[in-house]
């Protein structure tokens, strides 16, 4: 989907990450250990371990407990700061502390999507797609962001979509004014904010990522179709090499070779089914839409996500050239593990198995590696299509079902189909019906409603994915808003609907760990997890500002309060900094808010302290 994307540029080149400061917020402990506040011995934390270890899932039993501090050595000076080196200390927590935000438009009108960070200057880079520009803060203050200027280009196109930076340079992705032409590049001196470069590009560019040596600059075109579904443009990848920066060249990697693979495609699990307005089937480079970059430690392979075509690209960097296409599949809901909430008409939390599958669709994907092995990080929002007279949603009851598979006995005693069981979740259209009989076997709805682990070289099943932590730990933190959208505080409003819908992922190093910051667009949270063994993931905590009060909420509709006074609402693009490069010498996570059109910083306080 056009503009859900993330920068890019906290995963250029390797830093020296540091932290200090110190509050166990959150701790997981075995869902069958019955714990009190502050109560939990060593005995059950270790178990609790061993079983998040044996399988690759967090518990949804939640230990809240209190702060501590901790004292540590080895500090250093910088930028009038202390910053404490990490070393290899074993952080357990992490507590997002609330540092300044800033407005940059209105509720609702996407004034706040992508962000980016420039260490030299302190600046920040928040794509405000309201005003059709990028909004440049001075954030030498953490507390007191201030509008430096914004960068306008509608001389070039329409949206900025991206934003990146590498070094001293920020480029720009804009796509053109006819949404299916080709779009544009702009790059800027991150010091003087003067424009260098206008690059012509792809149809539809949606993000732009730099390689980790600053090289090569890599744009995702999209290539979505018009409204009325008479034109869909061919989704493609722009590289373009920038070791003569005034001078850049462009190549681009296509999908047209493809084109004569689809019946092999479609056999291993990819996505590929749009029809346009005419009746003509898309073509595999028309059908396939880059969505997100993820770029490998040695700048030589980009891994692009497909989201409504539930796959991966990978692409050869130096010759511009897509090697494979890997399908990423879909998670079994009736599993234990696996469990959600399927109906916004029950007016209860009823998180269990149901006889579903969720495509994992990522959004946003990330690219880390631990001891010579290289993963992937997914956050699977979901995405359905709906252009022209063309939609691909379909309900329980819209179609004839396997009654092997769906009955009363699988559907918790209940009619399948009825509305507080399968009768209110949207399913794919394009697939379940496994031998074209007209009776679909399988229902696959959109999105995995977590974010998942791969290995980089072995694409078929996760490493690790959070199966029904998030559903789990909403219900227990937030119970009178369970399921709330990103503009409504209604109970239970989007259990039907992807839920929370993980759509950002950024990573950071914090000592020897490295941390995955995960955002839920609709409750409008941000989790951050230990992903440094895939296989033994810990949650660290958890933020969300929103107050969930309805007063704050339609005055900040109205415009008669700012956007953000119920909190800030649909995260969208984060980027991580380290202690190294913060203005106030601790690690911050910059989010930039969608729905609330606030941008806001987190000071990340790790701790190694135990609950007590």
């Amino acid at each position: 989907m056009s503009r859900r994307t993330l920068d890019s540029s906290k995963n250029n080149k390797p830093m020296n990450y540091r932290a200090e400061q110190h509050c166990l917020h959150i701790q997981p402990v075995s869902v069958s250990e019955k714990v009190t506040r502050g109560q939990v011995s060593s005995t059950v934390l270790s178990n609790a371990l061993s079983k998040i270890v044996a399988t690759g899932v967090l518990s949804a039993g939640l230990l809240l407990s209190a702060c501590t501090t901790q004292t540590m050595s080895d500090t250093s000076e910088l930028g009038g700061s202390k910053v404490i080196n990490m070393g290899s200390t074993d952080y357990k927590s992490v507590t997002f502390v609330p540092a300044g935000s800033y407005v940059h438009g209105a509720f609702d009108e996407s004034a706040a999507e992508i962000t980016a960070y420039h260490p030299a200057t302190k600046h920040s880079f928040i794509v405000n797609a309201q005003n059709k520009k990028v909004d440049v803060l001075d954030m030498s203050d953490i507390y007191k962001p201030v509008l430096v200027r914004s960068l306008a280009v509608d001389d070039v196109g329409s949206v900025v979509n991206s934003v990146a930076i590498q070094g001293d340079m920020v480029a720009l992705a804009v796509q053109a004014n006819v949404k299916t032409d080709r779009g544009h590049v702009v790059l800027y001196d991150a010091n003087t904010l003067q424009r260098i470069k206008t690059i012509e590009v792809g149809a539809l560019p949606d993000m732009v990522a730099f390689t980790h040596d600053g090289q090569y600059l890599l744009v995702a075109n999209e290539g979505e179709p018009d409204d009325n579904y008479k034109v869909d443009a061919e989704g493609s990848i722009s590289i373009i090499n920038l070791k003569d920066r005034l001078n850049p060249t462009v190549k681009t990697a296509t999908f047209t070779p493809f084109n004569n693979q689809k019946a092999q495609l479609l056999k291993a699990g990819v996505r590929i089914f749009g029809k346009k307005a005419d009746g003509s089937m898309s073509s595999v480079a028309e059908d396939l839409e880059p969505e997100y970059i993820a770029v490998d430690q040695d700048n030589k392979t980009a891994y692009i996500s497909l989201q409504e075509n539930n796959a991966i690209a990978i692409v050869d960097i130096a010759s511009a050239q897509v090697k494979d296409i890997k399908a990423l599949g879909a998670k079994d809901h009736s599993k234990v593990g696996n469990e959600l909430d399927v109906s916004n008409k029950d007016d209860a939390i009823n998180i269990t198995t149901w006889p579903i599958m969720g495509m994992y669709m990522p959004d946003s994907i990330a690219y880390y590696s631990v001891n010579g092995k290289e993963y992937i990080v997914t956050a699977n929002e979901g995405d359905a299509r709906e252009w022209g007279n063309f939609k691909e949603e379909i309900g329980f009851n819209d179609v004839k079902t396997d009654p092997a598979v769906f009955n009363r006995t699988a559907c918790h005693n209940m009619e399948c189909g009825d509305k507080k069981a399968l009768g209110k979740i949207d399913f794919s259209a394009s697939m379940g019906d496994n031998n074209g009989d007209g009776i679909y076997e399988a229902l696959y709805s959109f999105g995995a409603r977590s974010f998942s682990i791969w290995d980089a070289h072995n694409l078929a099943t996760p490493v690790y994915d959070s199966g029904s932590f998030m559903a789990k730990y909403i219900a227990q933190k937030y119970p009178k808003n369970f399921n709330a959208s990103n503009d409504k505080n209604d109970f239970d409003n989007r259990s039907d609907n992807k839920v929370v819908e993980p759509e950002g992922v950024t990573i950071g190093k914090v000592g020897s760990q490295t941390i995955a910051f995960v955002g839920l667009e609709r409750i409008s949270s941000v989790m951050a997890f230990d992903v440094t063994n895939p296989k033994a993931v810990r949650f660290l905590g958890e933020i969300n500002t929103r107050t969930f009060d309805d007063n704050k909420l339609k005055a900040a509709e109205k415009g008669s309060a700012p956007a953000n006074a119920d909190g800030d609402l649909g995260p969208e693009g984060l980027t991580f900094i380290s202690a190294q490069n913060s203005p106030s010498g601790k690690p911050l996570l910059l989010v930039g808010f969608e729905v609330s059109g606030s941008s806001r910083i987190f000071e990340l306080d790790f701790s190694t302290a135990a609950a007590k």
